[in-house]
């Protein structure tokens, strides 16, 4: 129906004037650099670009299911961190055993996670920063404290380092397909309902009958996978698992995810724009390291910190004085 398509297409780009901002932002950063960088629009930058911020994004998007069901999940660097080691060690058996093995590792640690949150009833915080210093232990444990070389024989790193058709990474095409498959779950099914319905309240959501702890499930595993797929990137594109990777991840997903629009206290969220915001965050980073190349500032890749840490709070700032208003406009 006509109709039914113009209101989906509303939404994809505003969502309570919350998501058009971002794709504003972020169009207006692209036309910027390309104005004052003679390489930004450059094959190399774009590749690299999207190749490293693969990673971030994917992590993002689990993140965006846990916030919108007003939960955070602190682990997922840590358990990037380890499903790189994991998929090193997997790697002689090509990407056909690492890449699943990977993923496999992280959903366990969402299914750690969900268990610990839905059966013996610990505060999404505390679980998942247990999870995060065992995922950080375990990484050390498995490998020695090393970082562990993958196999180069075998077909593992074309998964980081070559590009479909020799246009577009392979870790942005599958970025791609997990954006649309779990968007599309988000906006087209009954689970992604309950899970904004969670976020708006739990209980009335139990009272409603929706089936709460499948949903709560759902989205930690989702969480815990999206942040094993991101380890086996990271051990693909550089050639070795990382255990001492990961560090500050969450952070850089928390910030994502509520600069694409997502409350923190959950029931309002979208996958499109929280995509939008890893783009944003890495952009910014982007258009970073090239004013450095020009000498007009030098700043220390530990800016992005602080960078990253003033950008959440500006945003955190905003949303919780945008939920006042209309607090009080209701």
């Amino acid at each position: 129906m006509p109709g039914s398509e113009a209101f989906d297409l509303r939404r994809f780009l505003q969502s309570d004037g919350r998501n058009a901002g971002v794709w504003i932002a972020l169009v207006a950063l692209i036309l910027f650099g390309l104005a004052r960088y003679e390489n930004f629009g450059g094959a190399y930058n774009i590749v690299s670009f999207l190749n490293y911020n693969s990673m971030f994004i994917v992590i993002s998007i689990g993140m965006c299911f846990v916030i919108m069901t007003g939960g955070i999940d602190l682990s997922v660097g840590s358990v990037a961190a380890f499903t790189s080691v994991v998929a090193a060690y997997l790697s002689p058996y090509g990407i056909e055993v690492a890449l699943p093995g990977g993923v496999l590792a992280g959903a366990a640690f969402g299914a750690i996670n969900a268990f610990c949150i839905i059966a013996m009833r610990i505060p999404p915080f505390i679980a998942t920063l247990a999870t995060m210093l065992a995922a950080k232990g375990g990484a050390l444990v498995i490998s020695g404290a090393q970082t562990i070389s993958v196999d180069w024989g075998s077909n593992f790193t074309k998964l980081g380092m070559e590009k479909a058709f020799n246009v577009v990474p392979w870790t942005i095409v599958i970025v791609a397909l997990v954006a649309i498959v779990l968007w599309a779950v988000l906006e087209h099914t009954s689970l992604g309902r309950t899970v904004l319905a969670i976020g708006g309240s739990e209980d009335a959501s139990n009272l409603m009958g929706l089936k709460v702890n499948r949903a709560k499930v759902f989205v930690y595993l989702i969480s815990g996978g999206c942040a094993g797929l991101a380890g086996v990137f990271l051990a693909s594109g550089y050639g070795a698992g990382q255990p001492l990777e990961g560090i500050g991840w969450e952070l850089s997903a928390i910030a994502a995810v509520v600069v694409g629009g997502t409350l923190l206290t959950g029931g309002l969220g979208s996958v499109t724009a929280t995509v939008a915001g890893a783009l944003l965050l890495g952009l910014v980073f982007n258009i970073l390291n090239f004013e450095n190349g020009r000498g007009t500032i030098s700043l220390s890749a530990y800016w992005q910190m602080v960078i990253r840490g003033g950008f959440l709070f500006v945003v955190i700032l905003l949303q919780t004085r945008m939920t006042a208003s209309r607090q009080k406009a209701g």
